[in-house]
């Protein structure tokens, strides 16, 4: 335990200012805070000099209150609390409630020669000098995150409600005074109630804090439904009330700016928002259903994206060939796997790899997930007639070198990019097939010719996503001989004894994974190959033959991976679906 701030010193001796001062550089070296909006922050600061600046950061969202109290902590060398670690009761003390809110602070241990004070701003000497005069004893510091400070105090001195739980309060006396839900202007204002905002703010908040892909808004005959995907599981979250629903949803199609008033028909829309302190791309789907209107919101952090080949997956067996499909000057380069596997990213990759001065390069996507200097963005508009393939036949006269196409979703899509590729550009795809193989068989079944699939695909590269195991808690095991034979583990490295990891998880990971890494199969086209094509053979046979020209499968890459502790066993089976 540390000892207490006094009189404007850490612990360490450092003054409070210094100790405020290096917690922000601390966040810019790790890219938790950008330079422009510390200087923003110092600028309100010159006409509210009795706040803090970190505080002030936090209030302005321009930092999240978890990146805060870890720089803190690291800062000033004391321990960060977790409100899952924190005693289901706290100590008894002098102390006011209404003190505790306003700084937030609260008591959470005490000791023969202590008190432990967990607070959200260490920095702050008044604090713990106030409340070691007022218990009359020494006090000892941790840091903890804002919100988990309010909710324990909600919990230990309040009527024991979450946040969530606060804010549903004053919501459901706002809907209790009003009714007809059906009236558009009803729900209109309701959406733009205090309460509602914050509900809908907190949703999002909570699954950025959690590192949610993804929000899902669900309505039942009795019940609402909240789900994050985090780590392309979905995981059920604490929701508001049935009655909530209306507001919420009416809420959220404000924010993404679609029509309120329609309940039929699909709608698709977008927000952009800054949430403690990163920039939020969400693309928002509704869609009616039974009980109301779903939506899902799909979020992407601009700041956060890393279009690197290693962090994806790549090591150095399939790294090098990919490399050198996109070295050649023309041809076409698929990427196919189901929704959400990850193959956008690895187009973007792709295109950061090769975006040069001296290449053009054109996209067409829908949406445009990323926006990435140098290179030339389109979106298709079907709404206005501008789909696929109408914009490619107008990005041909662009004088590209590069291409990249969303996806090949129709036979014209397909006749364009293969014309493309033919009259010496390279073009980047995706296909939604289960395997390598399987693209080729796809690509026949749309119509397109084998003779033009032959000779203009250069590879076509398969993907999954697998949960990526948390390198600090994973534990190692030696699996069994039946597991061994019966996966063939044995085959894949000389490594003895055998060892696979599983996820082990702690208060500050329950579920024990990290991120997500591709596991991948590239199926590079060569003689053999497009002969096969010619006699129109099916996936498994193109796919035998690809593997006996050195083709390693997705199951085969998850499994090496697994072996090397980056994921689980179980995880690869999950994804691959291998007997």
């Amino acid at each position: 335990m540390s000892a207490v701030l006094q009189h404007g010193n850490d612990s360490n001796g450092i003054a409070a200012d210094d100790a405020g001062a290096r917690v922000c550089g601390l966040l810019i070296e790790r890219g938790r805070l950008k330079e422009d909006d510390l200087a923003r922050a110092e600028r309100l600061l010159a006409e509210a000099p009795e706040t803090r600046l970190t505080a002030l950061l936090a209030r302005l969202g321009l930092v999240s209150e978890r990146d805060l109290a870890e720089a803190w902590a690291e800062t000033l060398r004391l321990p960060l609390l977790s409100v899952k670690d924190a005693p289901d009761a706290p100590p008894e003390t002098a102390l006011g409630v209404r003190f505790m809110k306003q700084y937030h602070a609260v008591p959470v241990a005490e000791s023969e020669s202590a008190l432990q004070l967990a607070t959200a701003d260490p920095g702050d000497a008044y604090v713990a000098h106030a409340v070691q005069l007022a218990c009359g004893r020494p006090v000892s510091l941790v840091v903890a995150a804002r919100s988990d400070i309010d909710e324990l105090i909600e919990r230990w001195f309040g009527a024991g409600r979450s946040a969530l739980g606060t804010i549903v309060e004053g919501l459901e006396g706002e809907v209790g005074e009003r009714s007809g839900d059906d009236d558009i202007e009803h729900l209109r204002d309701l959406a733009s109630e205090a309460p509602v905002i914050r509900l809908v703010n907190l949703l999002i908040q909570r699954a950025v804090e959690a590192r949610a892909s993804d929000i899902h808004i669900e309505p039942f005959e009795n019940r609402l439904k909240v789900r994050y995907r985090i780590d392309g599981v979905l995981h059920e979250v604490e929701a508001p009330p049935a009655s909530s629903t209306a507001a919420v949803i009416s809420r959220i199609k404000i924010m993404a700016r679609m029509n309120i008033a329609e309940r039929r028909l699909p709608q698709d829309g977008r927000i952009m928002l800054r949430v403690q302190g990163k920039e939020l791309d969400l693309r928002v789907s509704c869609i009616p259903t039974s009980f109301g209107e779903s939506v899902v919101m799909r979020i992407l952090d601009r700041g956060s994206v890393v279009l690197d080949f290693d962090s994806l997956g790549f090591d150095e067996q399939t790294l090098p060939p990919f490399l050198r499909v996109l070295e050649q000057p023309h041809g076409i380069l698929l990427v196919t796997g189901p929704t959400g596997s990850g193959k956008t990213t690895t187009l973007y990759t792709a295109l950061s790899k090769i975006n040069t001065p001296d290449r053009k390069i054109i996209t067409v996507e829908d949406p445009v997930e990323y926006q990435i200097e140098g290179i030339n963005q389109m979106q298709v508009k079907p709404q206005i007639g501008l789909d696929f393939a109408g914009a490619l036949r107008s990005i041909v006269r662009q004088d590209p070198d590069v291409i990249m196409i969303g996806e090949m979703r129709d036979l014209e899509t397909c006749k364009i990019a293969i014309q493309s590729a033919l009259t010496g550009h390279l073009v980047l795809s995706t296909l939604h097939t289960n395997s390598a193989a399987g693209g080729l068989t796809r690509l026949l079944d749309m119509g397109v010719e084998d003779y033009l699939i032959a000779s203009t695909v250069n590879a076509i590269m398969a993907q999954r996503l697998v949960r990526r195991l948390d390198p600090v808690s994973a534990e190692a095991y030696e699996p069994l001989p039946e597991l061994v034979a019966e996966l063939g583990l044995d085959k894949l490295t000389g490594q003895r004894p055998l060892r696979l990891y599983r996820a082990k998880p702690s208060a500050d990971n329950p579920s024990g994974f990290r991120g997500r890494l591709a596991i991948i199969e590239q199926l590079t086209m060569n003689d053999a190959l497009r002969r096969l094509l010619m006699q129109r053979a099916d996936a498994s046979d193109i796919e035998r033959a690809a593997r006996q020209s050195g083709m390693r499968t997705m199951y085969e890459d998850g499994l090496r991976k697994a072996l090397a502790g980056l994921t689980t066993v179980e995880e690869v089976l999950r994804v691959t679906q291998e007997d």
